[in-house]
């Protein structure tokens, strides 16, 4: 270690404990992959307050920071992540008015939609079974079946890198499909709130469930996966095959890639934008696969396939495409 890194560490500790302080620790067991090597140092964070505390020791120090959420739709590298890697624990969620619920960003999407349809509160039922944390969700506006969740955001409370916190509308955060402003200014979401109206707590709890059954027939969630990998094509940039629909999973399948595997790592045959890890899989096995799919799907159908998971850390060259 040397003297930077030495400092970094002693500042870590004593403002946080030393006991709180992680050293190398492995990152698959924090990962939906249940893959990915060591991070330099390791904080879980209990609030909000805590999260720029770090981000503004790392920034004084010149350490670099990865947040690492809930794991999904993440594939962290073999060799692991330098610098600092802050994982946000706990979280509440609050009435903030008749109209929307404030959730911090390290509550899960899961309990989440638990605590709203408890209060028997409508809007976000449907994301029942969502794996991830609200942080993770808004930083890739997740989608499910043709809704983003960026639709139901009515403001967040954010960091920037260097630890200045700022309160700001959702028609900032440049929403798109799988993309919103933090994954290009680096900001780091805090919190987050979210449109609602009273509903049927019943009603409520029959659409969860609808959503549920809907994941556990089309996804292989008895495996170890990030999600999917690739975006659906863009009818503004891409052009698909007649007779083939518009979903990244159907070009895969189409191209006959169902069951093509690297060494612990697949192609699910349940859905074909999912990759799944039979327990001994690696990062690079998993990349090897995602490379190949993409290779076969532009040679066989001519269109280009688009990463929606999120690569950490530094993969060897010669699995890049």
């Amino acid at each position: 270690m040397n003297k930077l890194d030495a400092r970094f560490d002693a500042e870590l500790c004593r403002t946080f404990g030393s006991e709180r302080v992680k050293r190398d620790v492995a990152l698959g067991a924090f990962t939906t992959f249940r893959v990915g090597g060591p991070a330099d140092w390791l904080l879980e964070t209990r609030n909000a307050e805590e999260i720029v505390a770090a981000l503004r020791l790392a920034h004084g120090e010149g350490i670099a920071v990865t947040i690492l959420g809930g794991g999904s739709n993440v594939l962290v590298a073999d060799a692991g992540v330098r610098g600092l890697v802050i994982h946000p624990r706990g979280g509440a969620v609050s009435r903030a008015d008749p109209g929307h619920v404030r959730a911090d960003a390290a509550v899960t999407i899961n309990g989440l939609v638990r605590w709203t349809i408890t209060h028997a509160l409508a809007g976000l039922e449907a994301w029942a079974g969502t794996p991830g944390t609200v942080g993770g969700a808004i930083f890739g506006n997740a989608h499910f079946r043709g809704r983003d969740i960026g639709d139901l955001v009515a403001a967040v409370r954010m960091a920037s890198r260097s630890g200045e916190v700022q309160d700001i509308p959702a028609s900032a955060l440049e929403f798109g499909y799988d993309r919103s402003r933090l994954q290009t200014t680096g900001e780091v979401l805090l919190s987050a709130e979210f449109l609602v109206s009273q509903g049927d707590a019943a009603a409520l709890r029959a659409t969860a469930r609808e959503s549920l059954a809907y994941r556990k027939r089309t996804q292989p969630l008895n495996q170890p996966s990030a999600g999917c990998i690739f975006q659906n094509p863009d009818p503004s940039r891409d052009r698909v095959p007649d007779s083939i629909p518009w979903s990244a999973g159907a070009l895969i399948d189409r191209a006959g890639l169902k069951g093509l595997a690297v060494g612990g790592a697949r192609v699910s045959p349940a859905h074909a934008n999912f990759i799944v890890n039979d327990g001994s899989a690696t990062a690079r096995d998993i990349r090897r696969v995602i490379v190949a799919c993409r290779q076969r799907v532009r040679e066989k159908l001519g269109v280009e396939l688009r990463d929606e998971i999120v690569y950490l850390g530094d993969f060897d060259v010669d699995t890049a495409d």
